[in-house]
């Protein structure tokens, strides 16, 4: 199958069947599904080694994630490959382990030109070393950004997700709430919890010390473990009856561990987490949660990765997605 038949199939000219091929954003979405949809069809198969010769493009990204294993970034890396391969770029999975070793070894792929971009999920503190060694290199950061880096992004207001999310505790008559975060190398963790301190001052409460726990993990089994030990610190009136988690993993090992220690959620002790994964809505009970709007954030990361590379001189900005509260039973 030849790409002049593709195009007779798609009722377009061969131009615009290289255009879509190729990644160029000037051809409108209904031709490029057109199109898209006769390779399909038809079995064509680009001559890839021929291509990459011709235009030294590898067509091939780069998606570096601290923890594949986490069912958030499972979601996210969903969204990117969707627009990947929408525009013809092969996505290639990376997981850091939030590693700096790791990070170069894979950004040495970009210098040498086995891959085109890169995607960074990493904690901000590895990307701004990056930004540092390879800042002239094509990538953007997702989820976790730091707009002093100064390269495109994406994500949500951290800060002020938290702060609903306490504030919706607050509501429902909790006061001593505690906070499970993540490892504090992470910027979202440090406006996270930012957001939770803020909004129990305005609120007249005294964050207490002993509630503010930082882990260096996302487990669930983190998450048990830390919640039983502020359950087994005092009584039931001396303890926590609200915890905020920073992520809907650590914050369903919260509900289990609770249970061990024989706390019921949400009777003594409300839970609320922060993602909105899939398996939140099915636990007893179900997870109220902060929902991120996940493939989202991964598409339009992919996006704003493809018009950096259509035309690197140009200025990508930023980009900040709506987050939500999901109320369910657990808060």
């Amino acid at each position: 199958m030849s790409i002049s038949s593709v195009a007779d199939w798609a009722g377009v000219s061969v131009a615009t069947v290289s255009r879509v091929l190729n990644g160029h954003a000037n051809v409108r979405p209904e031709t490029r599904e057109r199109v898209m949809a006769a390779v399909e069809s038809s079995g064509y198969r680009v001559n890839e080694l021929a291509r990459n010769l011709r235009t030294a493009e590898s067509r091939l990204l780069l998606t570096m994630v601290p923890n594949v294993g986490n069912p958030f970034y499972a979601e996210v890396v969903r969204g990117i490959d969707s627009v990947a391969r929408q525009h013809g770029y092969f996505m290639l999975l990376c997981d850091t382990g939030a590693d700096p070793g790791r990070e170069r070894s894979y950004f040495d792929l970009l210098r040498r030109r086995r891959a085109d971009g890169a995607i960074c999920l990493d904690p901000a503190t590895i990307q701004q070393a990056l930004a540092e060694e390879s800042g002239a290199l094509p990538w953007v950061a997702c989820c976790e950004f730091d707009q002093a880096v100064g390269v495109p992004y994406v994500g949500i207001d951290n800060y002020r997700a938290a702060g609903d999310a306490v504030r919706h505790l607050l509501a429902r008559g909790r006061r001593r709430i505690a906070l499970i975060n993540s490892g504090d190398g992470y910027l979202y963790a440090q406006q996270r919890q930012q957001g939770y301190l803020d909004a129990l001052t305005e609120a007249g409460l005294t964050p207490d010390p002993r509630w503010l726990v930082n882990l260096d993990s996302l487990d669930y089994a983190a998450g048990a473990q830390a919640a039983a030990a502020l359950a087994s610190a005092g009584s039931i009136d001396d303890t926590p009856d609200a915890i905020f988690a920073v992520s809907d993993t650590l914050a369903i090992g919260v509900i289990n561990g609770l249970r061990g220690a024989g706390r019921r959620v949400p009777d003594d002790v409300a839970v609320i987490g922060f993602d909105d994964i899939a398996v939140a809505a099915q636990i007893d009970p179900p997870l109220t949660t902060v929902s991120q709007p996940m493939q989202e954030l991964g598409r339009t990361a992919a996006r704003l990765l493809l018009q950096r590379l259509a035309n690197p001189s140009a200025t990508v900005p930023g980009v900040l997605l709506p987050h939500r509260l999901v109320i369910r039973s657990s808060a």
